[in-house]
């Protein structure tokens, strides 16, 4: 897909929900700053996640994580509004399309935490141990896991991205001393 396909593509389904800032390395650069306006919008639904463009985004997106060795991104990160998300880590891959945290422990867990689009910023976070989460995956098909860990923590913190929330607005310096960090 040609940058000026994509920009139109972007244009005639997200028209208003853009921040894109694109440079000539990356196909989508990652959007940057606590104050980017795309960053802090809740994101609107993907309406059909098997649309040809959709699927390239998917595949766009693994690109733009790696290349900036991330293990999760979300669509707003590359300046586009909607509720998709992906992660890999140790090889394994996720999609999540429209994506809502079902159910969660009551156990939590300090996690220090960076950020794609806050480099160099790394916070303790507060995150549900094991959380469940609804979504549809890359075919459409509804799907329903439940996971702890590093996993768990990134399904979050992309979860975040789509309701315009950043590591920023979760972290608590008074955590630190309840945790005896």
């Amino acid at each position: 897909m040609s940058q000026e396909n994509i920009r139109h593509y972007q244009k005639r389904v997200f028209d208003k929900h853009l921040d894109i800032r694109y440079n000539s390395r990356m196909k989508y650069p990652i959007v940057t700053g606590a104050e980017s306006a795309v960053l802090r919008k809740k994101t609107l639904p993907v309406e059909d996640p098997c649309a040809s463009d959709i699927q390239t985004l998917i595949a766009d997106m693994f690109v733009a994580m790696h290349e900036a060795d991330g293990v999760g991104l979300a669509a707003p990160q590359i300046g586009v509004s909607i509720r998709l998300a992906v992660i890999e880590i140790n090889g394994e891959k996720l999609v999540l399309i429209n994506p809502t945290l079902s159910a969660h422990d009551d156990d939590k867990i300090l996690f220090e935490e960076g950020c794609l689009s806050l480099p160099g910023q790394f916070l303790a976070i507060e995150r549900y141990e094991t959380v469940t989460v609804d979504y549809q995956d890359e075919k459409g098909a509804d799907q329903k896991l439940t996971t702890s860990g590093l996993l768990a923590i990134a399904i979050q913190h992309e979860i975040d991205h789509l309701d315009g929330i950043l590591i920023v607005d979760r972290y608590d310096e008074s955590l630190l001393k309840h945790y005896a960090l």
